[in-house]
């Protein structure tokens, strides 16, 4: 097998949130008494967690911190109940993580998105599926693409670097790889696209998730 474990990213990887990250933010931004933004604006804002999610969404109010505050807050209050309201998993990728369950292949989910927010939607997309493990952004670790959180997360699992993949749809995954010394995947289908992940370095960006069971499997 080329490879013992498979980290994913989240948020445009295994799951398309993007509505409900928007209106989130959105209703924040309502309360705070900013421009809201269009859904697909939010293609742009999100990837390194929910602090410079909001900073960009908020542009250059984003330095008032009472304003900051108010979205924040709302944005923790309103997700924490609607996180799961639209959000979905992409085509094919629940019988891609059983496929690697099958072949022995052991996968994890590394996301920038605050960790109290994770296991809550794996389990109500991928219900019959078993992380070994699923970490958001902890306190102990900078976000990514830092690589301390791949690294602990490579640490704890007792998994070499040269046995992991790291699939990712974004510039940040890329970089994340990178930096931890790890093999990198793209898909095109997130939030981002073939051509960002290409220019950021990424040597193979599949379309399906069957090609992610298809490239380990070579």
């Amino acid at each position: 097998m080329k490879y013992k474990l498979i980290v994913f990213d989240l948020d445009g990887t295994l799951v398309n949130s993007l509505v409900d990250l928007a209106v989130s933010v959105n209703k924040g931004l309502e309360k705070a008494g900013l421009p809201v933004h269009e859904i697909e604006e939010y293609k742009l804002f999100v990837g390194n967690g929910r602090d410079k999610l909001i900073n960009r969404a908020m542009g250059e109010s984003h330095t008032d911190r009472e304003l900051k505050n108010i979205v924040k807050t709302t944005f923790d209050e309103y997700y924490s109940v609607h996180c799961n309201d639209n959000t979905t998993a992409y085509p094919d990728c629940a019988e891609m993580l059983k496929e690697l369950n099958d072949m022995g292949v052991m996968t994890a989910v590394l996301s920038n998105k605050p960790d109290v927010f994770v296991s809550e939607i794996l389990e109500r997309i991928y219900p019959d599926h078993k992380f070994t493990l699923a970490w958001g952004r902890k306190p102990e670790f900078s976000e990514k693409p830092d690589p301390q959180s791949l690294n602990a997360m490579l640490s704890e699992l007792g998994v070499d670097k040269k046995d992991c993949l790291y699939v990712g749809d974004s510039n940040v995954d890329v970089f994340t790889a990178d930096n931890a010394g790890v093999d990198m995947l793209g898909v095109d289908w997130g939030f981002r696209g073939r051509e960002e992940l290409v220019s950021a370095g990424a040597q193979v960006v599949v379309s399906s998730a069957k090609d992610i069971t298809e490239y380990v499997n070579e």
